[in-house]
């Protein structure tokens, strides 16, 4: 069985860049091999005969052709109801500081 270990918990928080207390440390340690106890009880299952299921809705893609239309209008005519324009676009302050 797989375990893992307070080293295994810290090297995980490290590489995810995320402090945890000692507290933490244990309570995910513990939480983890649960997890992976359970996985392993999941791949202990005999699914011989099975088919993979990748999905069960009996649904397909349903796509549509992409197919320019016309309304009737140019950009320049939409651009006239934006409040401002810069160079032929929609100008918007700076969302990034």
């Amino acid at each position: 069985m797989a375990k893992l270990t307070r080293d295994d918990v810290l090297k995980l928080a490290r590489l995810a860049r995320i402090d945890l207390t000692n507290e933490e440390i244990a309570e995910f340690e513990g939480e983890f091999n649960e997890i992976l106890q359970y996985v392993e009880q999941l791949q202990a299952v005999d699914v011989e005969g099975f088919a993979p299921t990748s999905q069960v809705t009996g649904l397909i893609n349903i796509t549509r052709k992409d197919v320019e239309k016309n309304y009737g209008y140019t950009a320049t005519e939409l651009l006239k109801n934006a409040p401002s324009v810069k160079d032929g676009h929609i100008q918007v302050r700076k969302m990034i500081g």
